[in-house]
């Protein structure tokens, strides 16, 4: 029999089990509510509170790459080197002897320091300094901006204070090549210039994040560890070639310190398709030394600057009359080296010459600025100017590249008794490099400008292609126009005094010259002071590629002579470089006289 003394104890133990079995229910419906069924936003809340930290996940910026997939502008990876001041102490290591010896503050730093390039003192001071602002402190950046070499090498000697944030930089591999197109970075990691700048939302990589907690001792606490991925940037292709550009910066170079110029430039477009294969300028950039060259230097100038292009604008003349003025390339004129017009306006040749019987072809074999006056007058002036509109004149490209100028032309009503004619041997008006390769690319494509290209494509991560858009190709002469003018400028090639001096033996070029005056910024002209341009193609019986070389007052020679070693080689490389087969039939020659 249980008696009441017996009972007392028995349900005062059973009820305080229970009590302690309510509780520990408690305690474990608690955990597994906040480990498991609202972990998440535990860990959440978790974050903001003092301990928890979060470190930047930085997405890669996308590659530029030329053509054939040659890298013109990178990412490598960089790192950050960061002290913790709390926990800077002496290292335990094993001797040789397998002994465990303890190497103090004072060494370690030393050894940090070789691989730095600071002194011991300095790494130290780093610490000191970090203790005396707060000494429960746990951050102090060693040095930012540490090579993939030296993070091994301080990994190596096993400082568990010493940690790093890896984040990526810009590279160009090639230094100079391309620089003035693919412009440069920042220290803030902004594009400042070229297509850094321009194509930025291609390129740009987007940061991810990754936060966590740690515990009194800097250990990341598992399990509270939560990242949003970054996102890397697209890559963009070019539709330049590396090594032509390359080679031609090397030439354009040369070229503008043997005539002692200011600048120079060479621009190569593939003419069927518009699409630009080199733009080489001197002086230029390194993007990964911006500071070595000066202000003007760190862009292009081929797409920056505009000018009066002198006697090329006489093809873009010749192919006017041609198409809306019922003349032939054996069409003729009566033309001195000085003449008077009806309205008054005075033309004068560069070369004093008796009155000649001039053919078209013979005008721009020549460059006679009187012969080329006289042909304009078989077209009126309204249709002159809407042609040279169709050519592109005044328009800028579509390549719509960072800066881009456009030229400058006058509406016809606007033409003096002067300009009507100066505008047909490139005065009057001002144009830029791609437009008027964009005007040969015209007379070389059988009639039709192509818009000009810079962009291939972007490739994004997520293997989406955008191609650029364009403008439609615009026709502005007739077939047959066209391919009366590439025969004069064919027959320019080789009757022109400087003949020889272009000659790519095998192939048969088109070409002409200009020699453009420079403002003197107060209405007139600089004396003895001259742009210099040389533009053709290449075969001339069937244009593949357009090439154009420009010097800015040249000295030694200071005519458009002085481009002629430059845009010789700078065509037998180009067509070597896209292996342009040689000419299987002869050029016809035309008559310079009637």
């Amino acid at each position: 029999m249980t008696t009441r003394s017996t009972r007392s104890p028995r349900r005062r133990t059973v009820i305080a089990l229970a009590v302690v079995l309510a509780v520990l229910s408690g305690f474990i419906v608690r955990l597994v509510d906040i480990q498991v069924v609202n972990a998440d936003s535990h860990i959440t809340d978790s974050m903001k509170v003092a301990l928890g930290a979060s470190r930047t996940l930085y997405g890669t910026r996308g590659e530029i790459v030329d053509e054939t997939g040659q890298t013109l502008a990178g990412s490598i990876l960089l790192y950050d080197g960061v002290l913790d001041p709390k926990n800077v102490g002496p290292l335990t290591r094993r001797n040789d002897d397998g002994e465990r010896v303890e190497v103090p503050w004072s060494q370690v730093a030393g050894e940090i320091a070789a691989i730095t390039g600071q002194t011991a003192e300095e790494v130290q001071k780093i610490v000191a300094d970090a203790r005396a602002d707060d000494p429960n402190s746990q951050f102090a950046y060693l040095r930012r901006g540490l090579t993939t070499e030296q993070y091994r090498a301080l990994v190596d000697i096993g400082a568990p204070f010493l940690t790093f944030d890896a984040h990526p930089a810009r590279t160009y591999p090639d230094g100079a090549v391309g620089g003035n197109l693919v412009g440069f970075m920042g220290i803030d990691a902004a594009p400042l210039a070229g297509i850094e700048k321009s194509q930025n939302d291609c390129l740009l990589a987007t940061n991810g994040a990754l936060a966590f907690q740690k515990g009194k001792d800097g250990v990341v606490i598992p399990g509270t560890e939560r990242q949003q991925p970054a996102i890397n940037g697209g890559t963009l292709q070019l539709t330049i070639n590396r090594d032509l550009q390359w080679y031609l910066q090397q030439l354009i170079a040369e070229q503008v310190q043997d005539m002692v110029a200011q600048s120079g430039s060479i621009m190569v477009v593939e003419a069927e398709t518009g699409k630009i294969r080199a733009v080489a300028e001197y002086p230029t950039v390194d993007p990964n030394n911006v500071d070595a060259s000066g202000d003007a230097d760190r862009g292009s100038r081929l797409f920056r600057n505009f000018f009066e292009p002198g006697s090329t604008f006489k093809a873009l003349t010749a192919a006017t009359v041609l198409d809306a003025g019922g003349q032939t390339p054996t069409s003729t004129v009566v033309a001195s080296s000085r003449e008077t017009f009806a309205n008054g306006a005075r033309v004068s040749d560069a070369f004093n010459h008796e009155a000649y019987e001039y053919t078209l072809a013979g005008v721009l074999i020549d460059s006679s600025n009187a012969g080329i006056s006289k042909f304009s007058e078989r077209v009126d002036s309204a249709t002159r100017f809407d042609y040279l509109k169709r050519f592109g004149i005044g328009a800028g490209s579509a390549v719509r590249f960072e800066g881009e100028q456009s030229g400058w032309l006058r509406p016809a009503s606007e033409w003096d008794n002067q300009t009507t004619y100066n505008t047909s041997f490139g005065q009057g008006l001002t144009t830029t490099v791609p437009e008027l390769v964009g005007a040969y690319d015209a007379i070389a494509n059988d009639g039709v400008r192509m818009p000009l290209s810079l962009v291939e494509s972007c490739l994004k991560p997520d293997g989406t292609v955008v191609e650029p858009t364009l403008p439609e190709p615009t026709r502005v002469v007739s077939e047959q126009a066209a391919a009366q003018t590439r025969e004069i400028l064919e027959n320019v090639a080789i009757q022109a005094n400087y003949a020889e001096q272009i000659e790519v033996p095998g192939y048969r070029l088109a070409v002409k010259t200009g020699t453009g005056e420079k403002s003197d910024g107060n209405g007139g002209y600089k004396a003895g002071a001259y742009f210099t341009t040389m533009i053709g193609f290449a075969p001339a019986e069937d244009p593949k590629y357009i090439v154009v070389v420009t010097l800015d007052e040249p000295t030694k020679v200071t005519s458009s002579a002085a481009n002629a070693p430059a845009f010789q080689k700078a065509m037998t490389q180009v067509l070597k470089t896209y292996r342009v087969m040689p000419a299987t039939t002869a050029p016809m020659l035309l008559p310079k006289f009637g």
